[in-house]
């Protein structure tokens, strides 16, 4: 008579999802800005927002942000998280409400008004 074997069940792995905002919220000082750039890969497209991103950060919020870049052909299931539609899109996760910029953000005065950091005309 064969016994029948049977596999224990592996514990199910939780999905990757980018942090939520307490999550951010702990990781960050309360004047930090938090930064999260969603691309696709190393397409001129994403690094050119990346590059453009970290010269707006330098000359506008020295020491004061952290940037997050998330790779959705990496897992794009991350996307869903902020609701992600295009690419690349800057979402600013703190301080809070949160704003989304999208485009490669080589215009300076829009990313510094949808970062809300320039008064709107």
């Amino acid at each position: 008579m064969k016994t029948k074997s049977t596999k224990s069940a592996k514990p199910a792995r939780p999905k990757a999802q980018p942090p939520t905002g307490a999550k951010v919220a702990k990781q960050a000082k309360s004047d930090s800005i938090i930064l999260r750039l969603y691309v696709a890969g190393q397409t001129p497209r994403s690094i050119l927002a990346l590059a453009n991103l970290k010269k707006i950060c330098e000359e506008h919020l020295a020491g004061r942000y952290k940037i997050q870049v998330i790779d959705l052909l990496e897992d794009p299931k991350l996307a869903r998280g902020d609701q992600i539609l295009a690419i690349p899109t800057l979402v600013r996760e703190l301080p809070v409400p949160v704003r989304k910029i999208i485009g490669d953000l080589s215009n300076t005065e829009r990313v510094l008004i949808g970062l809300d950091l320039l008064p709107r005309k």
